[in-house]
C-alpha cells in the first residue's frame, strides 16, 4: 500500500504562486507514476500534471508553462509549483500515485483558492 499526505495550498491573489507537496510512504518502490489532479465545484476531477518513475512529465494544456511537477526522491515527496495563478485554477487539488498492478492511492486533497 502507498499512503499520501499533502500540504501547502491556501488562498492567493491572481498572478501569485503556491506550492503543493505530497509526502509518500509505504511501498515506495512499487510506484510507477505520481500526479496531481484537481476538482473544481460542480466539475469532474481532472489531471493537472503527472510524473512517471522514469521522469516523463505530462501537463494539462491549461497549466502548461505555469505549473511544474517535480519530486525529491530523497524525501519521497512530490511537488507542484504553481505560478501565475488564475481564478479558474481554484479547486481542491489531490495527489495521486499509481503503484503495483493498476493500484491507485489518493491524498486527502488540499483546497487552492485564487482571488481576482
Amino acid at each position: 500500500q502507498v499512503q499520501l499526505v499533502e500540504s501547502g495550498g491556501g488562498l492567493v491573489q491572481a498572478g501569485g504562486s503556491l506550492r503543493l507537496s505530497c509526502a509518500a510512504s509505504g511501498s515506495i518502490s512499487s510506484i510507477n507514476a505520481m500526479g496531481w489532479y484537481r476538482q473544481a465545484p460542480g466539475k469532474q476531477r481532472e489531471l493537472v500534471a503527472s510524473l512517471t518513475s522514469g521522469g516523463s512529465t505530462n501537463y494539462a494544456g491549461s497549466v502548461k508553462g505555469r505549473f511544474t511537477i517535480s519530486r525529491d526522491s530523497t524525501k519521497n515527496t512530490l511537488y507542484l509549483q504553481m505560478n501565475s495563478l488564475k481564478p479558474e485554477d481554484t479547486a481542491v487539488y489531490y495527489c495521486n500515485a499509481e503503484f503495483g498492478y493498476r493500484r491507485v492511492s489518493w491524498g486527502q486533497g488540499k483546497p487552492v483558492t485564487v482571488s481576482s
